[in-house]
Formats: C-alpha cells, structure tokens, sequence
C-alpha cells in the first residue's frame, strides 16, 4: 500500500514523497488508519522503525483544516535531541499546510518559547521539565487541545519524569485522543498507559527485545586497557564512515573522544555536560558529516535520527541490556543494514549473557589477532574463539578482511 492510498492528504503525501518514501513502513501501516479514526493507540516499536512519521502524518492530517487560537496536539517525549527531532519530522511534513508547531525545552533562553507559545501554535513538542515551567508561568493553554503523544514513555519514566507526566496529563481535557509509543511496556510504563488510555488499540512491530534487521552484531573480547588501540584498528581496518560510539561515563567519553583527536579522528562528544548550543553543533557537524565519529553515552541512545550510521561501538557493554538494543537501533535506520561492533572486557561478560537472554541469541566473539585477552585467575568463563586475522567469519557473502560492501540505503 502506498501514503496515497492510506487517506492522507495530498500536501502531506506530496512532503512525504519529496523525502524519497513512497510506501509506509509496518508501523506505519498499522498506527496511521488507527489514529485518522481518532481512537487511543499503544504502540511497542523499536527505534528505525519509521515510528515518528506513524503519528505525525495523521495528527497533521486531522489538524491540517479546523482552526483553533491555542494549542491543539502535544506531544512529550523525554530528551532535548528527540524534542528537536519530531519538531523536525513536523515541519518536514507540514511544510505545505498551514499549520503552526513549537518545540520547548531546557538548556535554552524561555522567553522565545514565551513568545512563539503567546502568538498561537497548533502542534507543541516538549520534554517534561520545560513544559511545567511553562505551566507555572501561565503561558501554555490545554482549553483546545486534542491530541497527546506520550513517545518513548518507557525513557520518560527511567529518567525520573513521572511524576512530572502525571502533573501534566492532569491539567489536559478527559476528552482527547492519546497515542502512547513505548519500546517497553511492563511495569510502571504499563501502569501509566492503563491510567491514561482510553480503550486502546495496540500494535506491536518487532518482539520486545529483538534488534532490528539488518544488524550485524559482533563481539571482540580484548583487555580494558587495549580497548582504545583495538577500536583505533578497527576503525582504519573497516574503513569506518560514520560511527557511533557509546560509553557508560561523561569521562569516558571525553576521554575516548581526546584520544582520537589525537589520532587525526573528526571527533566530538556528546553528553549531559554538554551546553544545549554543543550539542546541537555536534549533531549537525555529524549529521552533514563533518565528523566521523561521535562518542556519546545513553544521552544519545534514542531519538538519534542520523541517517548513513555505518557502525555502533559499544566501547562498554551498557548495564541494561534494554539499553543495548536502543543503542545498536541507531545503525541500519529505515530498514537498511549496519555494523553493531561490542568491545568486551572479562569483567563485561556478566552483562553480555544477560543481553544474549534479552535478544534470545548469541552474539559472534571474534578475537583479533595482537589484542588476546589475558584471562585473570578469577574469570573461568568460555574462551572466545580462537584469533584470526580477519575480523569476521567469511559466510553470508561478507569479505575476508573486512566487511561487505553496502549499497546506498534511505
């Protein structure tokens, strides 16, 4: 089925079109005739499934011709890059309606966002905290709105927000339509959904868990201290393009990021530490491909929307094997391919049985040569396999030395 055939209006079919995508993706197919009905969705969808255009095509489908002087949709999501993101999507595909959106958040001046909230918008992106400032100010009005989008609800709520979404759905109107997209719902997550839905459809693209396809995931056991030297090789040895490369720490990844500036790397940092003005440069310089690596901890981990990400590094193996899945999502976007590389001390191998339990498979561990591991007394776990020379077995058409050769993807 083609957007033409899905009911959507023709401006909004015509932006899609000019951005190359002709037919939905599987989420998309599900999630737009659910919501033009109007009804409640609960989606479970993983990162680079297409989610985001699921639900902004047909909310600017419902608003594109009624008029209102405030607020119509929101739309909560828990970082600044993945508010940044959907305001983009927005945009991107609103661009022939008339239609007004604003995206808030903090880290940045608020009298702007006073100002764009006080001359009238359709559509608001915001995370929590911000839009609660806004709130107390007195410059935000839910009389008309209509629609609310609770995205990655399951990160909202790990990084403390709850509370905050609860004060917020209180000030909205019982009489809405609310569209809940989570890459988990258990627990808390699926507590707060049946607080707030209404009788709702579900739909579910992939198994909770499960990586995207397209991913070729491998593990290279090497000793914490050879960590850098072995992702310095393996970057010249794979010809590494655009590369993603995740840590647990702030330091470690100022640290990582320096080393490879000392090595020649087009290299910038991303984290919590960061100024909102930092961020947002290194996003973009990594985006048009100024840089070539970006080294970020789980800050980064959802909502990152860069399209051409070659390869994700796991430079450490996260403590949430949730976290791996999201992190390796941001390789092999639209269903395309991608290379998820994991660096594995002895100490890691704790965390990655829990991730092979996650994912329901095992992980390749490769050894390469020059960068054995010296298994302390303690550690009786399995030897991986034995070192070779090149860094993947040669099987599904991949090449000896290196990595087959991809084909453009969208």
């Amino acid at each position: 089925m083609s957007f033409e055939n899905m009911g959507l209006a023709p401006e909004i079919v015509r932006a899609v079109k000019s951005r190359g995508y002709e037919n939905p993706t599987p989420i998309q197919l599900q999630a737009i005739p659910i919501i033009m009905m109007g009804k409640d969705l609960t989606g479970c969808a993983q990162t680079g499934t297409g989610k985001t255009a699921g639900f902004t095509l047909p909310i600017l489908h419902r608003l594109r011709e009624g008029k209102s002087p405030s607020l119509r949709a929101l739309v909560l999501v828990p970082t600044r890059e993945l508010a940044a993101q959907v305001d983009e999507s927005i945009r991107t595909y609103g661009r022939f309606l008339r239609l007004k959106n604003e995206v808030i958040f903090g880290g940045v001046g608020i009298r702007p966002q006073k100002d764009a909230l006080r001359r009238g918008i359709d559509i608001l992106v915001a995370t929590p905290g911000r839009l609660l400032d806004h709130m107390r100010q007195g410059t935000v009005n839910f009389r008309n709105l209509e629609v609310l989008v609770l995205d990655e609800a399951d990160r909202m709520l790990d990084m403390g927000f709850l509370p905050d979404v609860r004060t917020i759905i209180k000030a909205l109107p019982k009489q809405r339509q609310t569209l809940f997209f989570s890459a988990t719902l258990s627990g808390e997550v699926k507590k707060l959904a049946d607080e707030i839905l209404n009788n709702p459809q579900r739909i579910e693209v992939a198994p909770q868990g499960t990586p995207a396809e397209g991913i070729r995931q491998v593990v290279y056991p090497v000793d914490t201290g050879r960590k850098r030297d072995l992702l310095i090789h393996l970057m010249e040895l794979e010809k590494m393009s655009q590369v993603l490369v995740f840590t647990r720490t702030k330091h470690r990844a100022n640290d990582i990021a320096s080393h490879l500036t000392k090595k020649g790397k087009k290299v910038a940092a991303l984290h919590s530490d960061k100024s909102q003005g930092a961020r947002t440069q290194a996003l973009e310089q990594f985006r048009r491909g100024a840089i070539q690596v970006l080294v970020a901890t789980n800050i980064a981990a959802r909502g990152l929307d860069v399209k051409g990400i070659t390869h994700v590094v796991n430079y450490e193996l996260p403590e949430a094997p949730e976290d791996y899945v999201h992190r390796i999502g941001r390789t092999a976007r639209a269903q395309g391919t991608g290379d998820a590389i994991s660096l594995m001390a002895p100490a890691e191998r704790g965390s990655l049985r829990d991730i092979e339990r996650l994912i329901g498979s095992k992980i390749p561990q490769v050894l390469v040569a020059g960068f054995e591991v010296k298994e302390s007394p303690a550690d009786k776990s399995k030897p991986a396999k034995k070192p070779v020379q090149s860094h993947r077995k040669k099987e599904n058409g991949w090449k000896e030395n290196g990595f087959k050769k991809r084909t453009k993807r969208w």
